[in-house]
């Protein structure tokens, strides 16, 4: 049983920041590539920030110097840091893990809302 569970969503307002974690379980966690995608009402689904199972992180140009994604393999958990919250950043986010081009999953998202 595959199981990504995400957690830390919430409110905040314009500016402020919030941290999201995702715990893995049922896979061989560092050997997974992972990954935080997003989906706002309407819109696709896109990437956010990934990190692979080596260290190495890309991110979204809208979200560079803002967001940091971060692993512990030890506690099988990826996090992400987001700063400087702008309402555009308003959506579903989506944690996702995967290995090579053959595993693929994905947890059930948290909503993330920037308003004041």
């Amino acid at each position: 049983q595959v199981q990504l569970v995400e957690s830390g969503g919430g409110l905040v307002q314009p500016g402020g920041s919030l941290r999201l974690s995702c715990a893995a379980s049922g896979i061989i966690f560092n050997i997974y590539d992972m990954g935080w995608y997003r989906q706002a009402p309407g819109k696709q689904r896109d990437m956010v920030a990934t990190i692979t199972s080596g260290g190495t992180t890309n991110y979204a140009d809208s979200v560079k110097g803002r967001f940091a994604i971060s692993r512990d393999n030890a506690k099988n958990t990826v996090f992400l840091q987001m700063n400087s919250l702008k309402p555009e950043d308003t959506a579903v986010y989506y944690c996702n893990a995967r290995y090579r081009k053959i595993f693929n999953y994905w947890g059930q998202g948290t909503q993330v809302t920037v308003s004041s």
